[in-house]
C-alpha cells in the first residue's frame, strides 16, 4: 500500500529557513516522481518543486527558484524540500505527492497527474 507522509511545517519569521520531509512508501523499486505543492487560503493548489528519484532531476516554480531546493535520501525513502529566505507569501499548507514515471518540465506541476498525496503540513511565515 502506497503511503505519502509529509512533515516539518511550522511558524517561522521572514528570511528564515525550514526543511520539509516527504516519506514515500509502497512503490517498491519503481521510479518515483515526487512533487511538492502548496495551497494558501482562497487560492488554488500550485506546484512548488519536484524531484525524479531515478535521475535526481529537479524542477522549481519561478516563485521559489533560487530559494527552495529538493534533495533525496533514497535509503530513507525521503524527499526533502529545503526552503530558504522565506517570505510571508510562502505561507500555505504544503503537500507532497507521488507517482511512478517521470514528468516533463511543462507537466510536473499538474496536480491531476499525481495519484498519491499526503495530508499536508502548515508553513506560516510572519513578517
Amino acid at each position: 500500500q502506497v503511503q505519502v507522509m509529509e512533515s516539518g511545517g511550522e511558524s517561522v519569521e521572514a528570511g528564515g529557513s525550514l526543511t520539509l520531509s516527504c516519506v514515500v512508501e509502497g512503490y517498491g523499486s519503481a521510479r518515483i516522481f515526487v512533487g511538492w505543492f502548496r495551497q494558501a487560503p482562497g487560492k488554488e493548489r500550485e506546484g512548488v518543486a519536484a524531484l525524479f528519484t531515478a535521475a535526481r532531476n529537479t524542477y522549481y516554480a519561478d516563485s521559489v527558484e533560487g530559494r527552495f531546493f529538493c534533495s533525496l535520501d533514497a535509503g530513507k525513502n525521503t524527499v526533502y524540500l529545503h526552503m530558504n529566505h522565506l517570505k510571508p507569501e510562502d505561507t500555505a499548507a504544503y503537500y507532497c505527492a507521488a507517482r511512478t514515471g517521470p514528468l516533463s518540465t511543462d507537466l510536473w506541476y499538474r496536480t491531476e497527474l499525481y495519484p498519491d498525496w499526503g495530508q499536508g503540513t502548515q508553513v506560516t511565515v510572519s513578517s
